[in-house]
């Protein structure tokens, strides 16, 4: 209880996550009166990061900072553009594939929605799309950037779970594909019955093919990471590398946006972001260890075993808890704090498989991004394009409950995120 209460009130004073795990965990140790655990404390704090998998986090967000600053980002809508874009509401579903061939590169939901409103949000806008209805769209665009590969969230978890990274990005495959389908379901479905979608700019033939092949050696970056993953001929961590490597090539010779002079900048915003996530994952080793101490998991799986019979009631449930965590808690802290507790009874009551959890908690933490009080996607896109977070939360609310439905699919259907696992 005292623990508890020493997290929540440093929390709310607003002390970063990372060391209000530690501050709990070291309250923890002192209330129990066994002080010599704080003689392991350091140990536990190195040993949450002692891990090759994490060495792929600065390179992932590496590659998203050369892809922004390189002009690939803007490449790839151009094509998406050039391809779908002239259509009845062609633009909504540019924004929307485009976001899919962004995460599978960017792997962060918050940077992606900062990046995408700034070009997708001006442009909809201009053609005739309410600013609310396109930056609402571009923020639940954003939930792609965690779950399909490469997923900066995947690899926390495989981390916490010790599972291996490359089952957990191919695990993202056919979800965030699914998902893909299913917003675009529910963009026709609006245009039908809510929406008049506007037209795109129709495009002679000679630009179209102009503006696709200007684009395509940008697709080299997801192939090269992706592929070598998928096909066993790297790791996530060797895959990251040769990513990075390709995205300087191409943003800087292909393209030729990207110079030499950026790159320092580049390097310096991926390592500060990159220590963010690195001092959340050691504080998640301490306080996990904490957890475990304490038998909290036995706890809190015997109230689970009063309400659960089966692994679908209890995945089920597992959707509720999340979601509403994830409404006030950001999507890595939110990890740290639910896996160390609900994987040991997921898989040693449940029998329910880690990478199949992983995706489903991945997701629904990533909903709480989209969710009040917080909706942290929606204040991203605000802050970018001046829309109002909580008529964006009305306006897309079809979107919500497509995702939901995804959710309850999943929890059901487990083949569906272990399709591609070997």
């Amino acid at each position: 209880m005292i623990t508890s209460a020493a997290f929540l009130l440093v929390m709310l004073v607003g002390v970063p996550i990372g060391l209000c795990l530690c501050i709990a965990a070291a309250v923890y140790i002192w209330a129990s009166g066994d002080t010599l655990l704080f003689q392991t404390f350091p140990a536990q704090l190195f040993g949450g990061v002692d891990n090759y998998g994490l060495i792929s986090i600065p390179l992932f967000v590496f590659i998203g900072e050369v892809m922004n600053g390189g002009g690939i980002t803007r490449r790839i809508i151009n094509m998406t553009m050039a391809l779908i874009g002239a259509m009845k509401g062609g633009l909504a579903y540019v924004n929307l594939i485009a976001n899919m061939f962004v995460s599978s590169i960017l792997g962060s939901a918050t940077a992606q929605v900062a990046i995408m409103a700034q070009m997708m949000v001006p442009e909809m806008e201009k053609t005739g799309y309410d600013k609310t209805f396109a930056a609402g769209l571009t923020a639940y665009a954003g939930m792609l950037g965690p779950i399909i590969p490469p997923s900066i969230m995947f690899v926390v978890y495989s981390v916490l779970a010790q599972v291996p990274v490359g089952d957990m990005l191919a695990a993202g495959m056919v979800p965030g594909i699914l998902l893909t389908i299913i917003f675009c379901t529910v963009i026709a479905g609006m245009g039908w019955f809510v929406y008049d979608y506007p037209r795109g700019e129709r495009l002679t033939v000679r630009a179209r093919l102009r503006i696709i092949l200007g684009a395509l050696p940008t697709l080299s970056i997801p192939i090269v990471i992706v592929g070598s993953i998928l096909s066993g001929i790297a790791n996530p961590t060797e895959a990251a590398a040769v990513g990075a490597v390709a995205a300087v090539l191409v943003g800087r010779f292909w393209i030729g946006e990207l110079s030499v002079a950026q790159l320092p900048r580049m390097l310096l915003r991926a390592g500060i972001y990159s220590a963010v996530v690195l001092m959340l994952v050691a504080a998640a080793a301490v306080f996990s260890w904490v957890l475990v101490y304490g038998m909290v998991p036995q706890r809190v799986a015997a109230w689970v075993q009063t309400i659960a019979t089966d692994p679908i009631t209890f995945m089920l449930l597992v959707n509720v808890i999340l979601l509403v965590i994830g409404t006030v808690i950001d999507g890595a802290p939110g990890l740290i704090m639910t896996v160390p507790i609900l994987l040991p009874i997921a898989t040693g009551i449940y029998g329910i498989d880690p990478v199949h959890f992983g995706v489903v908690v991945v997701i629904n933490l990533v909903l709480g991004f989209l969710s009040p009080p917080v909706g942290l996607s929606f204040f991203v896109a605000s802050a970018v394009t001046g829309a109002k977070p909580g008529r964006m939360f009305v306006v897309t609310l079809p979107f919500f409950f497509a995702a939901c439905s995804l959710l309850i699919l999943l929890s059901i259907f487990p083949a569906i995120s272990t399709a591609f696992v070997k």
